[in-house]
């Protein structure tokens, strides 16, 4: 069992947003759904779901319990891409019913916050040369969705 595992609170939809992150990464699933079998603050008995889930082989617990504070930007799960496609395809999946944002952000249907972060990224902006990270974060800046071409064409001049 690892040591930490991420907690995730949702009004009412812990089990479908489970459902839908284990569809988009590799070596996902749902391990199991369990109700709380007595009533709750949040709820009747049978009424609070506890959903266990894996995504990219990290442990997560998801809970529908009602509304208690929202999702905001302050947490977000960072997603490392090893190239353009993984971007592509991460960035699609996890927009759909969600709103995208500046610098790689962007926030799902269900008001999960998440960073799709190409890993040359990293790099670039490690460099060191201060310019050439300069110019990388300057184009980052001004780029919803990371563009990787774009990005290297700023790193280089």
């Amino acid at each position: 069992m690892q040591k930490i595992t991420p907690f995730l609170w949702y009004s009412r939809e812990a089990e479908e947003a489970a459902s839908f992150y284990a569809s988009i990464f590799p070596d996902s699933r749902v391990v199991r759904v369990s109700v709380l079998p007595t009533d709750s603050p949040s709820g009747s008995a049978g009424s609070v779901k506890v959903v266990e889930f894996v995504l990219f082989g990290q442990s997560f617990t998801a809970m529908s319990a009602g509304p208690l504070d929202p999702f905001n930007r302050a947490i977000s799960f960072v997603v490392h891409c090893d190239d353009q496609d993984e971007v592509d395809r991460y960035w699609s999946a996890l927009c759909k019913g969600g709103s995208p944002s500046q610098c790689g952000w962007l926030t799902d249907r269900f008001g999960v916050s998440w960073q799709i972060t190409p890993t040359v990224l990293t790099r670039m902006m490690s460099d060191s040369d201060p310019m050439k990270s300069k110019r990388a974060a300057d184009a980052m800046l001004r780029m919803a969705k990371i563009d990787i071409a774009a990005l290297e064409r700023a790193f280089a001049g």
